[in-house]
């Protein structure tokens, strides 16, 4: 329902470094080596890092502004990415925010991420939720079923986990996933139809 509600959105002009930006229209821009299912749904304007995979029934929504993501994520199916501003934070018009997406991040089936800014070497789990207040630094894990909206900023290598969400540092970052996304890169276009890249490195 919330797609229909923002393909039905009326046209924004958001000024931009002098520019007034089209927010209702999609830019979509897929580096050469990242492979993105015809079946994820993308809004606005999102650029795709080389050697990211973006599982089909996964969406990316770029409404409060572009989103950048790095190389080497992982995007599973039923994750929702969505760039949104709080509500206390909307209608200003200083600038368009750019949600920054390091690389090697993973997003595991139905996480749904809000947070403005995102690192690298991230987990987020399955069925999770981190909300548009939440910056996470680099290496955090995001447990299965946590929920995060309080405003902070996860420090590097810190784990969420439990029912309460409770906290603890890590020791290391979590490892890339490459040898998961080496496997998807051959075995996923024999079952999906997949987006062109258009964009040069």
């Amino acid at each position: 329902m919330g797609l229909i509600l923002l393909d039905s959105l009326p046209l924004h002009r958001i000024p931009c470094y002098g520019l007034k930006i089209n927010m209702s229209r999609n830019s979509i821009k897929i580096l050469p080596g990242a492979l993105v299912c015809e079946e994820s749904k993308l809004r606005g304007d999102i650029t795709i890092g080389s050697g990211t995979i973006v599982h089909p029934r996964a969406s990316i929504i770029a409404e409060a502004g572009p989103i950048i993501i790095g190389e080497y994520c992982l995007i599973e199916e039923q994750v929702r990415i969505v760039h949104r501003l709080p509500f206390d934070q909307r209608n200003k018009e200083n600038s368009t925010p750019v949600l920054l997406i390091g690389s090697h991040n993973v997003f595991e089936v139905d996480c749904n991420v809000e947070s403005p800014k995102i690192g690298s070497n991230n987990v987020f789990e399955a069925k999770c939720f981190v909300g548009n207040r939440v910056t996470v630094s680099d290496g955090c894990i995001i447990g299965a079923g946590c929920r995060l909206t309080e405003e902070q900023t996860l420090k590097d290598k810190m784990i969420i986990y439990g029912s309460r969400c409770q906290m603890r540092e890590g020791l290391d970052k979590p490892q890339p996933q490459t040898l998961q996304i080496e496997t998807l890169t051959k075995m996923l276009p024999n079952y999906h139809h997949i987006k062109k890249s258009n964009k040069k490195n």
